[in-house]
């Protein structure tokens, strides 16, 4: 296995550039970083480019089961390439196993209108995949699904359903084409209480930005707006933790 040691190391370097969204999509591939996530992605089939790590990890048994494309490392660039404070020591950069087209929707599925934070849309994708949704969808101007923070929120999700960026317009047209019902999600005075709508095996829920919610370009296109009543005195709830009443609560869960 070879060694190396210096964070100035042109391999390194180019591991270290997969934290920009640009180079993730040139390259077609992103890092995934601690056992966690590397044993999640080994388990489900995704393909190795590489592997790095730290001395006191060369006996674990991914390493060896990757022994050809495994690379030892010091703990300097260990630092270099993780974006955590204490990271663990392993690192993987594998190929998104994404299908650049989709054609039809069954089941259900998230929509994300501009939803910005990282740990929301990894929130949401993780609750989808405990909730047991087809696939999230999220428009190209939200947080990227391949960047670290949204990967730790996740937390090994986006191997267990499809994950897609496109315009929204678009995926509103595939759902409706594919007889999904569409739920937008604001209040207003057209808006239904969630608990209070007929429960359907197919439908798309669309999210909105953490700020200004769904645009009205979208909520022009739903079939119906659904809103969780405010019981208490918070002006608001959460987009992440909105997604999940919602997604649970429309499924009559």
């Amino acid at each position: 296995m070879k060694y190396i040691e210096s964070k100035k190391n042109d391999e390194i370097k180019n591991v270290i550039k997969l934290s920009a969204t640009k180079n993730i999509k040139k390259t077609g591939t992103y890092v995934v970083e601690g056992f966690h996530l590397v044993r999640e992605a080994d388990l489900n089939n995704e393909e190795f480019v590489s592997l790095y790590v730290t001395t006191p990890n060369v006996e674990d048994r991914l390493v060896k089961k990757y022994h050809e494309i495994a690379t030892e490392i010091s703990t300097e660039v260990a630092t270099a390439i993780s974006e955590t404070k204490n990271n663990q020591g392993i690192f993987a950069v594998i190929k998104i196993n994404q299908p650049e087209e989709i054609s039809s929707l069954s089941g259900q599925w998230v929509f994300l209108d501009n939803v910005q934070d990282p740990g929301n849309v990894g929130t949401i994708v993780r609750t989808a995949d405990a909730a047991g949704f087809a696939g999230v969808i999220s428009s190209p101007n939200s947080a990227d699904f391949f960047q670290s923070k949204v990967q730790r929120a996740m937390q090994g999700s986006q191997f267990h359903l499809p994950i897609y960026k496109m315009n929204l317009d678009e995926a509103i047209d595939l759902a409706k084409d594919s007889g999904l019902h569409v739920y937008g999600s604001e209040v207003n005075s057209e808006a239904v209480p969630y608990n209070e709508i007929q429960k359907n095996d197919n439908f798309a829920l669309i999210m909105g930005n953490e700020a200004n919610g769904m645009s009205q370009d979208l909520l022009d296109q739903t079939d119906d707006n659904v809103y969780i009543p405010i019981l208490g005195k918070a002006e608001s709830l959460n987009v992440a933790i909105a997604a999940g009443i919602l997604m649970y609560g429309l499924k009559g869960i």
